[in-house]
């Protein structure tokens, strides 16, 4: 919620601005805007990947916790189990991986997969 409301407020502020710029930088403001926009819609971001077989869907979320940007990992499996898997950190690029290793650890807990098939995920 605080980070729509973050988002909304960026924008509200930039269209406000963006008619007081003189003329021939309007342009540039558009431009700025539309810039700022598209990169602030790229930190959300869903997929699928396969896992042992079984098709997943995952989902990353950003988060702005004490003025820094963290960004949150879910998993889940339909058809397979009911297991959600979760990670947060600073990391976009390294979120999934430990939301997928979350998702590994609780299935193995459950017993859906083998100590030797999580030890060949998680070692690759």
């Amino acid at each position: 919620m605080r980070q729509c409301v973050l988002l909304v407020s960026v924008l509200v502020v930039g269209v406000l601005l963006a008619p007081f710029a003189p003329q021939c930088h309007a342009q540039g403001w558009e431009t700025l805007v539309a810039g700022v926009s598209s990169q602030l819609v790229s930190l959300w971001h869903q997929g699928e990947l396969e896992l042992m077989g079984h098709y997943c869907n995952f989902q990353v979320k950003p988060k702005i916790r004490r003025w820094q940007l963290y960004f949150v990992g879910s998993m889940w499996c339909p058809g397979w189990t009911n297991i959600r898997g979760s990670a947060q950190t600073r990391s976009r690029s390294g979120v999934v991986g430990k939301t997928t290793t979350d998702f590994v650890r609780k299935a193995f807990r459950a017993g859906l997969i083998t100590q030797q098939d999580a030890q060949e995920w998680l070692d690759n």
